[in-house]
C-alpha cells in the first residue's frame, strides 16, 4: 500500500528544496573553480582543513540545539500551542547567542593549540583566530533556520540557502581572488555572514505571540533544548570530528594536495544524492517526528522516503560514475582529475547515506538520545578506523573506499535498529530498487577496472539513461497528476508516459 499523497509531500519538498540546490550547486561551483584555478589542489586542501575545524568548533558552541529546536518547534506546532511555540522561539533565539559568543571565544583563546594539533605548528594559528567570527555568525544562524525548519517553511528555508550562498560567492571570490590563501578563511567568514543575514530576514517574517517569561521558565526550556541538543551535538561532532581526522591523517601522510584531492572529491559526490538529503532534513525529520507516537504510519513515511530517494538520487550517482573525470576537471582543473578513483568510491557511499539515513531519522523521531549517540559512535569509530587502515594499503584512495564501506556496515547496524524501535521492514518495493540500483552501480564501477575507458564510458552512459527513464516513469505513476507542474504534464503526454490518475484531494488515501 502506497499513499501517494506521502509521495506528494516528499517530492514537493525534494523539488524545492532540489531546485534550491541546484542553484547552490551552480553557484558553489563558480565560487570553486574560481579557488581551484586560484588555489590549486594543495590551496584546496587548505581550504578544506579549515572549513573542517569551523565546522568541528560550530557543532561544539551551537550544542546542537538548531536540531533539538526543530524537534521542540515541530511538536508544539502539530497540533498547533501558540505559547509553547512563543516559549520554545524566544529561548532558542537568545540561547543561541550566548553559545555563539562563548564558541567563538573559545577559538580564539585557543587558536595556537588547534593550528599546532592541526598542522604540526602554530603559524596558521592567526587564521584560526579569524575563523570565530565564522563560528559566531553561523551558530546564530542555524538556530534562526531551526525556527524556519520546524514550522516546515520549506520555500523560505529553500531560499534561505540560495541567498546565502549567492551573497557569500560575491564577497568571497575577490577576497580569493585578491590575496590567494590570505583570502580562504576571510571567504568562509563572508559566506558564513551572508547565511547569517538571509536566516534573519527569513525568520523574522515567523510571528509569534509576545510571552512574559519566568527566570524558571528560561531555564525550563533552555534546559530542555540542551539535554536534547546534547544528543544531537555528540551524534553531529562525531561526524565533522571524523571527517576532520580523516583530513588529518592525510595531510600528515601525503600533505596538502592529498587533502585538496580528498576536498574536491568529497564535495562533487554529495552533490547529487545531496539534496535529497537536505530534504529530508528539512521537511521528512519534522513530518516523521509528529507520526513518531504511530509506527506503522512511521514505518510507512520511512518507506515511502527511501523509495523516492533512490529514484531520484540513483540515475545522478550512476551519471557522476560514468563522467568522473570530465566532472572534477569542469568544476576544478585538469590537476584534480587524479580523484577520480575517490569521487566513484565517495558517490557509492552516498546512495547507501540515501537510503539508511531514514532509519537514523526515526531514532532520534522517537527521542532515544542514547541509542542514537552509541550507534553514531559506532559509525564514526568504523570510519577512522577504515580509513586509517584502508589510507596505509591503499593510499589516497583508501578514504574513498573507507567512506563506502562505513555506510554499507551502518546500514545495516540502522536495519536491526529501526526493526526493535518501530518493527521496521524495508518494503519489497525497496528491497527490488535498492537490488537493482546496486547492481547497476556496481556494474558501472567494475567496468572501469575491466574495460577500456570507452567502452566502460559507453556503458556507464547507457545505465544512467536506462536508470533516468526508469525512475521518471516509476515518479509519475507515484505522484497525484495535479501535483505535477504543467509543463511537466505536457512533456509526459508528448513522450506517452503514464502517470497516476490520483488527485491531491485524496491525499492521505492508501491505495
Amino acid at each position: 500500500m502506497e499513499d501517494k499523497g506521502s509521495y506528494s509531500e516528499i517530492v514537493t519538498s525534494s523539488a524545492l528544496i532540489g531546485g534550491s540546490s541546484i542553484l547552490n550547486i551552480a553557484i558553489g561551483t563558480v565560487r570553486t573553480k574560481v579557488m581551484a584555478l586560484l588555489l590549486g589542489p594543495a590551496g584546496f586542501g587548505l581550504f578544506g582543513v579549515y572549513w573542517s575545524i569551523s565546522n568541528v568548533c560550530e557543532c561544539l558552541a551551537g550544542m546542537g540545539i538548531n536540531s533539538s529546536g526543530v524537534r521542540q518547534i515541530a511538536h508544539a506546532s502539530d497540533p498547533p500551542d501558540d505559547d509553547q511555540l512563543a516559549q520554545t522561539a524566544f529561548v532558542l533565539r537568545r540561547l543561541s547567542i550566548v553559545l555563539a559568543v562563548l564558541g567563538a571565544a573559545l577559538l580564539a583563546v585557543f587558536s595556537r593549540q588547534v593550528s599546532s594539533f592541526t598542522f604540526g605548528n602554530s603559524r596558521f594559528s592567526g587564521s584560526v583566530a579569524l575563523l570565530s567570527l565564522a563560528v559566531l555568525f553561523q551558530v546564530v544562524s542555524y538556530a534562526q533556520g531551526a525556527l524556519i525548519q520546524g514550522m516546515r517553511r520549506i520555500r523560505d528555508l529553500a531560499m534561505m540557502g540560495v541567498i546565502g550562498a549567492f551573497a557569500g560567492t560575491v564577497i568571497g571570490i575577490p577576497l580569493v581572488w585578491f590575496l590567494r590563501e590570505g583570502g580562504i578563511v576571510p571567504s568562509i567568514v563572508a559566506v558564513s555572514l551572508a547565511s547569517l543575514c538571509a536566516s534573519w530576514w527569513y525568520s523574522r517574517k515567523i510571528q509569534f505571540q509576545t510571552l512574559r517569561l519566568t527566570s524558571l521558565q528560561v531555564r525550563q526550556e533552555a534546559s530542555a533544548l540542551l539535554k536534547l541538543g546534547s544528543a544531537f551535538m555528540s551524534s553531529y561532532l562525531m561526524g565533522v570530528g571524523a571527517s576532520y581526522v580523516i583530513r588529518i591523517i592525510l595531510l600528515r601522510r601525503f600533505g596538502l594536495e592529498a587533502a585538496g584531492l580528498y576536498q574536491s572529491a568529497w564535495t562533487i559526490g554529495g552533490l547529487y544524492a545531496g539534496f535529497v538529503l537536505d530534504a529530508m532534513g528539512a521537511d521528512f525529520y519534522p513530518r516523521l517526528t509528529a507520526a513518531s507516537r504511530d509506527n506503522t504510519l512511521s514505518n510507512r513515511l520511512i518507506n515511502d522516503q527511501i523509495h523516492a530517494g533512490l529514484l531520484v538520487a540513483g540515475p545522478g550517482v550512476i551519471a557522476t560514475l560514468t563522467l568522473a573525470p570530465v566532472v572534477l576537471a569542469l568544476f576544478y582543473s585538469v590537476k584534480f582529475v587524479p580523484g577520480v578513483a575517490l569521487l566513484r568510491w565517495i558517490s557509492l557511499g552516498t546512495i547507501m547515506q540515501v537510503a539508511t539515513w531514514p532509519m537514523g531519522y526515526l531514532i532520534l523521531a522517537k527521542g532515544k538520545q542514547a541509542l542514537y549517540f552509541w550507534t553514531e559512535l559506532a559509525k564514526e569509530a568504523i570510519s577512522i578506523s577504515l580509513a586509517w587502515e584502508c589510507v596505509r594499503v591503499m593510499g589516497v584512495n583508501g578514504a574513498g573506499v573507507a567512506f563506502a564501506g562505513t555506510n554499507v556496515l551502518y546500514g545495516i547496524v540502522l536495519s536491526v535498529i529501526a526493526y526493535r524501535v518501530s518493527g521496521y521492514r524495508p518494503s519489497g518495493t525497496n528491497v527490488r530498487t535498492g537490488l537493482y540500483l546496486l547492481t547497476v552501480i556496481l556494474l558501472v564501477l567494475s567496468g572501469f577496472y575491466f574495460l577500456s575507458s570507452m567502452w566502460a564510458t559507453a556503458l556507464g552512459a547507457l545505465v544512467a539513461i536506462t536508470s533516468s527513464v526508469y525512475s521518471i516513469r516509476v515518479l509519475a505513476l507515484l505522484l497525484p497528476a495535479d501535483r505535477l507542474p504543467r509543463p511537466v504534464r505536457w512533456l509526459f503526454a508528448r513522450l506517452n508516459v503514464k502517470v497516476s490518475t490520483h488527485t491531491s484531494v485524496a491525499d492521505g488515501a492508501s491505495e
